[in-house]
């Protein structure tokens, strides 16, 4: 699909059903109030196809993501993509060598970074932002959901070699504040994996609602 078609329009919030389970026994997905299908559906599948990314559908994600809310507005967020083999190549030289296995299949490989620090008043130096990787995920989450929309699928990749990061990327540590890597593509065949990795090539469950979740202060104030 490209970004010029019309995208498809999920109706109405999903039935507190679970989603059916995947073959293997993994656990299947269900919600305890009503929430917008994309929610379940969307998940962070490590097999990709080699398949190229229309160029139009690669811009709808960065475009997605450019419309995430900010503190102030301020924005913080960088996105650093890869898809030639050369970049792509250079881009995986920051990833832990576990995760380097799958993400070499991803046609499109991408780092987020957030700007850590802000102008400061008019003769003063730049002032740290506290907000910039909270708001930074925001912009991950908008772009993850645009690719579920398109079907397209994304992993975030938490495990780094950030000291080559930085290095493989060119940016300075002073400026910028590696987030993730992030694997872009279509979802492949969890047979391309190793076996442990195939096991897991699932949808994951959540915690109970009741578990992130309380009416009220936790406890009673607390002195000081």
């Amino acid at each position: 699909m490209s970004g010029s078609d019309a995208l498809p329009q999920p109706s109405g919030p999903v039935p507190r059903s679970p989603l059916p389970a995947p073959e293997g026994g993994a656990p299947s997905r269900r919600a305890e109030a009503e929430v917008h299908p994309a929610f379940l559906s969307r998940w962070s599948p490590r097999s990709f196809a080699p398949d190229p990314i229309s160029p139009e559908d690669l811009r709808s994600l960065f475009e997605a993501a450019r419309w995430a809310p900010s503190s102030n507005n301020t924005q913080p967020w960088l996105f650093l993509y890869a898809q030639g083999p050369e970049d792509r190549a250079r881009f995986l030289e920051g990833l832990h060598p576990r995760n380097r296995a799958w993400a070499s299949r991803a046609p499109v490989l991408a780092y987020l970074l957030a700007r850590t620090h802000l102008p400061g008043p008019p003769g003063s130096g730049p002032v740290p932002n506290p907000f910039a990787r909270f708001d930074a995920g925001a912009a991950w989450m908008a772009l993850a959901l645009q690719a579920h929309f398109l079907g397209l699928s994304t992993h975030a990749i938490g495990g780094l070699r950030r000291p080559e990061v930085y290095s493989v990327l060119g940016v300075s540590p002073q400026d910028y504040d590696v987030i993730v890597g992030i694997a872009i593509g279509r979802s492949g065949e969890p047979t391309a994996l190793p076996g442990e990795l195939a096991a897991r090539e699932h949808p994951s469950a959540r915690k109970p609602l009741s578990a992130i979740l309380h009416e009220g202060a936790l406890g009673p104030p607390r002195a000081g």
